[in-house]
């Protein structure tokens, strides 16, 4: 757990849940300890890095993990953001996305890369808006 700083000194908790890998439901890796904190989270952030043979497979192992483990987890809102997107230039980025947008529907996803720098204000901002329309409701 961490405190991401925000701006106008704003922050908010964040959890790192390790470990998740497709059999984390029955208890393979180390994703089986990590599982029962996720339900405490109002949005759930996935980090898939850029040089992924498939991204939209490994959200798709990653969600159906938790499914196995708790479907009511699906109910939370969700986030995906692509990370080592330095690696990449902007016309394979637009080919990604025209994927990206067929495969993962209504789930919005973000280029980051925190070595670069490049998208973390962003996803930031993103993240606040998506915590905090849920605490208005």
């Amino acid at each position: 757990m961490g405190i991401v700083e925000y701006r106008d000194f704003q922050s908010f908790v964040m959890a790192d849940i390790p470990g998740i890998i497709e059999g984390a439901a029955e208890g393979k890796g180390l994703g089986h300890y990590f599982l029962r904190h996720i339900e405490r989270n109002a949005t759930l952030l996935f980090l898939v890095p850029a040089d992924s043979n498939d991204i939209s497979k490994e959200y798709e192992i990653l969600l159906d993990e938790l499914k196995r483990y708790n479907p009511e987890l699906l109910d939370k809102e969700r986030l995906v953001a692509i990370s080592k997107s330095d690696m990449l230039d902007e016309e394979l980025m637009d080919e990604m996305r025209v994927e990206l947008d067929k495969d993962l529907k209504n789930v919005p996803y973000m280029f980051i890369s925190s070595v670069a720098q490049q998208g973390i204000k962003e996803l930031k901002d993103k993240l606040w808006v998506m915590l905090n329309a849920q605490s208005a409701d």
